[in-house]
């Protein structure tokens, strides 16, 4: 059995070249990121204050509009999210150069709380725009902060394992740019694209009760929709209310899932790489009903096929040109210098008015934000940990079989859209009992920042194993022992590290909403990161705010450097399928 075994783990790609741990690209990275903090606050600080564009109302009948008003907001923040990820995710999976810098600020982007950022985006956009327009491109920009990530490391894991032949034959055949990334790469990371922008939506619809109504200090905001609902019902303990939001966000969950989501993997599964056909196709109604109308192809035939050939016309002269040779770099010249010191020297002026905020803190605030960082980073680890035990087996089964995929997709986009932070006051209620209390509550809801991120990860993954290697295991009469070990986990672990890192970050996220929360009346916090940062933000305390963003940011990239990126890079240079 052993030399079967041996056959087997040959398929993947072996090889793992050393990388230095951290670079200069980090150094000027951070620097940058936290004048650009400063630069905000000092914005928010100057802004005008902001009051409520309108009450909220918690009357059912309001609630088709507001879930309209709210899935316009998510739809325009996917888009760019989806555009962002192409874009950011191709630059780094091509370019070694860049990576060592776009890499970093992703790592730091995607794990800074959405609510560390609001106070920042919202009260800097209100510095410069109009009230109602700031409000709605904060909430844009905020829910974007929610999809966007884990969208863009799954583009670059699918960039960074791409097959070797596929590789040579595309260079052989001469494929053009766009040539080669509407035939090669984007059907290579269409699986896993749609199953991350599965949950980019459910982390959407996780924070949108943040983007949509917030107060930091004396200035208030709110704008119309399902997430304002769900959080004004939640703020005046309305049980009822709560129970009409949800079912109505569970409503546009299921129609969002009939109508895009599962049309759209019944349409990716021709894009697995096997050498023959599966068990069972994933199968969409609706999709069958678009295949079959005559109107359907009509609109192709006149419509879609012309627009579309024009565009693909259009974008091969644009983008189109063969991939090069890199060439020599050329002299830079006076401009690029001249424009390089003045960013630096305003790079140092933030930095140094920056470190004022650092400053003024006495050793106290310090102490509490050590000690908050390592209670979260505890509850991170926990609930990471609680995550996987769960997510593996199912996440498999739901991947490998088709008939438990069409009962529990649809139920785990439900349960991974459903704001954790409507029920956390039902949850409070229940577990402040328990000898645990808020630090167990916290734990929970960190779970629900991360479950899901890892869940979807793997499904994608298990979706994406070869059907003829499958076969394989079974002639070869592997054990189920044997199959986990040397098809199953090599094949799901590019899926596992970028699951982990938009979980982890998705924790930290989540941190904000399960260490500090007002119900009832009262406040309940424990010591944690995410306490701190949300006790400031209410206070407007900005010093504190920054120190311990900072402070968040320092911890989370050298976790990502010190783990999370080796992983990905023994996931990108060993467990490719060849």
């Amino acid at each position: 059995m052993a030399p079967q075994v041996s056959n087997v783990r040959r398929i993947f790609h072996l090889g793992l070249p050393a990388r230095p741990l951290l670079t200069w690209g980090d150094g000027i990275v951070l620097a940058g990121l936290a004048a650009l903090v400063y630069g905000g606050m000092r914005l928010a600080a100057q802004a005008p204050h902001v009051t409520p564009s309108r009450e909220i109302s918690l009357s059912p009948a309001t609630l088709p509009l507001y879930a309209v008003l709210s899935v316009a907001r998510m739809t325009a923040a996917y888009g760019l999210s989806l555009a962002f990820a192409v874009v950011y995710g191709g630059w780094a999976a091509h370019s070694r150069r860049a990576e060592r810098v776009l890499l970093p600020i992703l790592d730091v982007l995607q794990s800074v709380p959405i609510l560390s950022f609001l106070p920042v985006v919202l009260l800097s956009l209100s510095a410069v725009l109009p009230q109602k327009i700031a409000a709605e491109l904060a909430a844009v920009v905020l829910i974007f902060t929610s999809q966007a990530w884990n969208i863009t490391f799954s583009w670059y894991q699918s960039l960074t394992t791409v097959p070797a032949e596929l590789e040579e034959a595309s260079t052989i055949f001469r494929f053009d740019r766009w040539l080669r990334f509407r035939t090669l790469l984007l059907p290579l990371g269409a699986i896993g694209l749609i199953w991350n922008s599965m949950m980019a939506w459910a982390g959407g619809w996780f924070f949108l009760m943040a983007a949509e109504i917030y107060t930091v200090g004396t200035r208030d905001f709110r704008l119309p929709g399902l997430g304002a609902y769900l959080q004004e019902a939640a703020n005046r303990g309305a049980v009822g209310a709560v129970v009409w939001g949800v079912v109505t966000l569970v409503v546009v969950i299921v129609i969002l899932d009939q109508f895009i989501w599962r049309p759209l993997l019944a349409w990716s599964d021709r894009f697995k790489l096997e050498m023959v056909e599966g068990e069972a196709a994933p199968t969409s109604w609706f999709y069958d009903a678009l295949q079959n109308s005559r109107l359907t192809r009509w609109l192709n035939r006149r419509l879609l096929r012309p627009a579309g050939e024009r565009i693909d016309a259009w974008l091969t002269r644009r983008v189109g040109t063969p991939d090069t040779p890199v060439q020599p770099a050329a002299r830079r010249s006076p401009v690029f210098f001249a424009v390089s010191a003045v960013g630096a020297v305003g790079l140092l002026f933030l930095l140094s008015h920056g470190a004022r905020y650092v400053y003024v803190l006495s050793g106290s605030p310090w102490g509490e934000i050590v000690l908050g960082l390592v209670a979260t980073l505890a509850r991170v680890a926990a609930a990471l940990a609680l995550s996987l035990a769960w997510t593996l087996p199912l996440g498999v089964a739901i991947g490998t079989n088709r008939r438990l995929a069409a009962w529990l997709q649809p139920l785990v986009q439900i349960a991974a859209s459903i704001p954790a932070t409507a029920l956390f006051p039902v949850l409070l209620l229940i577990v402040l009992r328990l000898p645990a209390g808020l630090n167990l509550a916290a734990v929970l809801v960190m779970l629900t920042g991360t479950q899901w991120y890892l869940l979807f990860n793997i499904i994608a993954g298990a979706s994406a194993i070869p059907q003829d290697l499958k076969y394989t295991t079974a002639v070869l009469q592997f054990s189920r022992l044997e199959r986990w070990r040397t098809l199953i986990l090599p094949a799901l672990f590019p899926y596992l590290v970028t699951g982990a890192i938009a979980a982890s970050g998705g924790a930290w996220n989540a941190s904000i909403v399960a260490e500090y929360v007002h119900f009832g009346g009262q406040t309940h916090d424990t010591v944690g990161i995410g306490a701190t940062i949300a006790r400031a933000t209410v206070a407007g305390d900005y010093p504190r705010l920054y120190a311990a963003t900072l402070a968040m940011i320092l911890a989370v990239v050298g976790i990502n450097r010190l783990v999370w990126r080796r992983l990905y890079r023994i996931a990108e240079t060993r467990y490719r399928i060849e």
